[in-house]
């Protein structure tokens, strides 16, 4: 089952989104990004496991959806795979790698939409991550998008299962010089 948050507001991605693919980033299984496939969405199952993504192959198939994959090392030192301004949307659960921000932010096109929830600073008393490189600072999730369209922000504790995470859906602004007029 997908998460909770994608549930919820993956209607942006068939409502309100440009055209392109999806990029499920850290996807592991890629469960949420086979959710996504299930709508008819085009998806890109990004993860580093190569085991992970044969299994997400496998069960995109045992559902009747297609979805692309990637194996790759997001903190590779190589530097940047995302294309620029190529991805309608971009969903990330459960993954912090702060070197990638700035990555996110270009690669997704005027207009797409960006899920991420990942865990605070408050989730070591619920379990792990411990590793403070891994969790978020108080504000620090909307500080990185506070410039684009913010559709939903939340800095707490959810349920089933109980953990401290920070959760942002909201759509990259169009530059003013790509807004067509409405005259």
């Amino acid at each position: 089952m997908a998460d909770d948050l994608l549930i919820k507001y993956a209607h942006l991605f068939t409502a309100q989104a440009p055209a392109g693919p999806i990029l499920d980033l850290a996807a592991g299984s890629c469960r949420n990004g086979i959710f996504l496939a299930s709508k008819g969405l085009g998806v890109v199952c990004c993860d580093i496991s190569g085991a992970a993504l044969e299994s997400a192959k496998r069960t995109a198939h045992a559902q009747g959806v297609d979805i692309a994959v990637q194996q790759t090392d997001l903190e590779s030192e190589a530097g940047n795979f995302l294309p620029e301004d190529f991805y309608a949307g971009i969903i990330v659960f459960r993954y912090l790698h702060r070197p990638l921000i700035p990555f996110i932010r270009k690669a997704l096109k005027p207009a797409g939409i960006l899920i991420y929830e990942t865990f605070t600073g408050a989730q070591p008393r619920f379990g792990r991550p411990h590793n403070p490189r891994y969790l978020l600072k108080p504000g620090e999730l909307l500080n990185w998008f506070a410039d684009w369209e913010v559709i939903h922000y939340f800095e707490g504790v959810v349920e089933n299962p109980q953990r401290a995470v920070g959760q942002i859906v909201c759509r990259k602004r169009v530059p003013a010089a790509n807004k067509t007029s409405t005259r």
